[in-house]
């Protein structure tokens, strides 16, 4: 029977990857105690409140997460329940819907912690271009490694599936 040497950076990888996930997990709990919200919801309202008139429509908000309608109508169904946005009709086309994010949703967005995606985002941005390859390219790898090349994904840093939200 072989017996696998041990590699000191198999271990270091995994450690930092641990540290990846209860930094995501982490945020969770920090983003829910403070504002109530996950990750996806306080996307759909950053996205709204960085908007000229504070509306979108679903397809748009879909579109923006990468994510498909039915999630987007799920996320907006619970915001709507805490008063953080609303769904008005369109006066110039009865069929269409706008999601809007209330005063509440606006201070609900102030009150939340930063995304982590948004450090995330910093950091990336300030690497140089073969940096971020390099790296992109890593944890597209890592993905691989872990038979989740394939898995449905949006650039939204949570632990829970973001097509099923929690509550």
């Amino acid at each position: 029977m072989t017996q696998i040497a041990p590699y000191p950076r198999t271990d270091d990888a995994l450690i930092a990857l641990r540290r990846i996930l209860r930094a995501t997990e982490q945020y969770e709990r920090d983003l829910a105690q403070a504002a109530g919200l996950t990750p996806a919801k306080l996307r759909v309202l950053q996205i709204l409140g960085g908007r000229e008139d504070r509306r979108a429509s679903p397809t748009l908000l879909a579109g923006r997460m990468g994510v498909s309608q039915a999630t987007v109508t799920a996320l907006v169904d619970q915001l709507n329940k805490l008063g953080l946005t609303q769904r008005e009709r369109s006066v110039t086309d009865r069929r269409q819907l706008h999601v809007i994010l209330t005063e509440a949703g606006a201070e609900a967005m102030r009150n939340a912690p930063d995304a982590l995606q948004q450090h995330f985002v910093k950091g990336f941005q300030s690497l140089q271009d073969w940096e971020q390859s390099m790296l992109v390219a890593s944890l597209e790898r890592v993905a691989a490694m872990l038979n989740a090349q394939e898995m449905d994904a949006s650039p939204v840093l949570t632990l829970g599936e973001i097509s099923r939200p929690r509550g």
